[in-house]
């Protein structure tokens, strides 16, 4: 009888403990299927990911393999952005994955991470302000004499909405403090004059995959190590973006979120904020009133907002007061203008104003162009969450036009492998950024320039260019004093080449 009892007592604490065991598993599902364990003997980074300008750890590489995998399960329609975020837990390396914004309209697939917030529950809070919202344009358009209040109502419906759901995200950061977007926002825009233009974030704010993926790791004590996203699918229409290529975190909505997100954690060091080496500039030419240079590649033309040395600063060195008469990007090569007086450099920029400056520049893009000469006439604007990105965008971009010409040598640098093609090309205008773009688009030359890291590929079959392809190679000008036509032109740049391809 007694051992019995001590029998069924037995089975009762088992059952109990049982029952609990069970209850904690299924409290575990939702991070057990979205936890994903990395077996490997890939040392871990030092320091997390800097997510504005990085290459991809293989940690993030082998994550994306397996990543890619679930991607041609579903295979989505529509391109889009996915991430990985390789964590460490107390089994050891693992991942997960996320999406930006929804995925075939859905934001609950099993294998990635959930949004910070989910605003797409059917009879939420969100979806049922959202028809109410909905309600008022259809009584917009059948209404007569009402329709100044209602739009009126619309407004501030909208606006009271957009409110709430930007409190409704709520992030966390490594120290395990906890703000809501619109807290994260006003803090980073604390300029009086950016906080006016930026009142609040733009709508899809938080829902990217870098937020996601902290946000989840934070809420499942889980150890960011290194980080990474990926475009899969076909480019929008007015970015350019490369299918399976790896892109930073976008900076207009990311960056206010990720500058809170990431504090707590040890993070690698901003490129942009590190001191470039200091060059030397070679002077072409120089008379007493101007100075044409040969700028070279990773120089600012002008001071940063963290390197001060440039092509300027090193002109104001040897010529007291001079100015720079245009710019060139840091990675672009070639020949640049230096006035060495003010009326020097008003009559230069009255030429380039006038569009009578004719430049020539040489690149080395990826592929081989449909036609061998022609002229891309494609609108550009700023990418306003992704400076200094552009854009093409027909509506509001401004007017940008280039001129290409196809020129031997072409580069079959192996069997199989892609063809490099060298360009001239003379812009008609001059916008940011404007060769890269209309080499790269689709709506260009579906070409991109060779190293162009924003538009298409520092690396390329495995190998990694040294620098951007692109050269200023030929300049012509009226001289500001003596009224004549000056040329000058620098040899063919790129012998070099045949390593890097």
């Amino acid at each position: 009888m007694w051992s019995h009892g001590i029998f069924s007592l037995i089975s009762q604490t088992f059952l109990i403990l049982a029952i609990e065991i069970a209850k904690i598993f299924v409290s575990l599902q939702p991070m057990l299927t979205k936890y994903h364990p990395l077996h490997t003997d890939i040392k871990k980074p030092e320091r997390f990911t800097y997510p504005f300008c990085y290459e991809p750890h293989p940690l993030c590489l082998l994550a994306v393999e397996e990543v890619r995998q679930e991607i041609l399960r579903i295979n989505p329609i529509e391109g889009k952005m996915f991430g990985v975020l390789v964590v460490e837990s107390a089994e050891g390396l693992g991942f997960l994955a996320a999406y930006s914004g929804l995925l075939e309209g859905r934001n609950d697939w099993s294998y990635f991470v959930p949004p910070v917030f989910d605003a797409q529950q059917p009879d939420g809070y969100f979806k049922t302000k959202e028809r109410e919202i909905s309600a008022v344009n259809r009584d917009i358009e059948t209404a007569e004499n009402e329709q100044s209040q209602l739009k009126e109502k619309r407004r501030q419906l909208s606006e009271e909405l957009q409110q709430w759901l930007f409190h409704q995200y709520r992030f966390l950061n490594a120290k395990g403090e906890t703000r809501d977007l619109i807290d994260v926002w006003q803090d980073y825009h604390c300029s009086p004059r950016i906080r006016k233009r930026f009142p609040l974030p733009p709508g899809g704010t938080g829902d990217c995959c870098a937020p996601k993926l902290l946000q989840y790791a934070y809420l499942h004590h889980l150890k960011p190590i290194c980080m990474a996203e990926f475009w899969w699918g076909e480019s929008p229409q007015g970015i350019i973006r490369h299918h399976g290529q790896f892109y930073p975190a976008c900076r207009g909505k990311c960056k206010p979120v990720l500058t809170w997100m990431l504090q707590g954690l040890s993070v690698d060091p901003s490129p942009e904020e590190m001191k470039t080496p200091h060059q030397e500039v070679d002077i072409v030419y120089e008379d007493e009133v101007l100075a044409v240079l040969n700028k070279p590649s990773g120089m600012l033309s002008m001071p940063g907002r963290t390197e001060n040395y440039s092509v300027a600063s090193w002109a104001q060195q040897h010529w007291p007061g001079s100015v720079v008469a245009h710019r060139l990007d840091m990675c672009t090569s070639g020949l640049i203008l230096v006035a060495k007086t003010q009326e020097a450099y008003h009559h230069l920029q009255e030429q380039f104003s006038n569009h009578t400056i004719r430049k020539k520049y040489l690149a080395v893009v990826e592929g081989s162009p449909r036609e061998e000469h022609g002229i891309i006439d494609l609108p550009l604007l700023s990418d306003p969450m992704n400076r200094p990105r552009q854009l093409v965008d027909h509506e509001h971009g401004k007017r940008a036009i280039t001129e290409f010409r196809v020129l031997p040598p072409s580069f079959h640098p192996k069997k199989n492998q892609k063809r490099y093609t060298l360009l001239a090309l003379w812009p008609h205008t001059g916008r940011t950024h404007q060769l890269r773009m209309h080499c790269a688009h689709p709506e260009g030359l579906g070409c991109p320039i060779l190293g162009d890291e924003l538009y298409g590929k520092k690396a390329t079959d495995g190998n990694q260019a040294d620098r951007l392809y692109l050269q200023a190679q030929a300049i012509t000008f009226i001289h500001p004093t003596t009224n004549k036509r000056m040329h000058f032109e620098l040899p063919y740049p790129f012998e070099h080449i045949i390593p890097y391809i």
